[in-house]
């Protein structure tokens, strides 16, 4: 009796133990989850220069294999027509294994029919884009990860992106990869602003009736 006593007495710990790394891992799997959901794209702008608040709580669209923001305008208050929200979420890049720096992350590029695409730097003109393996795999296309509170977009660790007017009521987003402000890559006549990218839950859409 004595003996069964000490030994409980001794695996508690242990046992203690293993409750705890099992209570921590569903912790972490709870705080992962929100990584695999869809989420729209918004940019954050706290610069208050008009070019600022002209981009400031803009959606991040999709249009030609590049990232725009949807800035209303007197010709499209709601945006270009071809226009694709973001909807995408993080996921393992074929081939790719960068541990707890972050994975790849790919978006909805249609509806009908549904279809994704990874999204990537462009090595040389530094634009955000979206393509195939194929298109994506020369570029930079990752680590991208979140900040661990907001929630934000990183890239290679840090957040790094700029909006760029390319024409009137027109915004692309870029990655300042060398941090210098796009100085070699981007012509000084045009606008930039730094801006922040914040992932949304997608709004939740009643559900259509079944069929009989």
């Amino acid at each position: 009796m004595v003996l069964g006593i000490l030994t409980s007495i001794a695996a508690c710990p242990a046992i203690i133990g293993t409750t705890e790394a099992v209570r921590q891992g569903q912790k972490t799997s709870a705080k992962e989850k929100h990584r695999g959901l869809k989420s729209n794209l918004f940019v954050s702008c706290s610069t208050t220069t008009r070019s600022g608040r002209e981009v400031n709580g803009s959606e991040v669209v999709l249009q030609n294999n590049k990232l725009y923001l949807s800035t209303p305008s007197p010709d499209f208050p709601d945006g270009s027509e071809g226009d694709h929200p973001f909807a995408g979420y993080f996921l393992p890049y074929p081939d790719q294994n960068w541990g707890r720096l972050g994975e790849g992350f790919v978006s909805t590029i249609s509806d009908e029919p549904p279809q994704l695409n990874w999204i990537y730097v462009d090595e040389d003109t530094h634009e955000v884009k979206y393509g195939n393996r194929e298109e994506s795999e020369p570029h930079v296309i990752g680590p991208w990860d979140c900040t661990p509170v907001d929630k934000r977009v990183t890239l290679e660790g840090w957040e790094g992106f700029l909006a760029v007017r390319d024409a009137p009521g027109e915004w692309a987003l870029y990655f300042d990869r060398d941090d210098d402000g796009l100085k070699e890559i981007v012509s000084h006549s045009k606008r930039k602003v730094e801006v922040e990218l914040i992932r949304k839950e997608r709004r939740q859409r009643k559900p259509k009736p079944e069929d009989d």
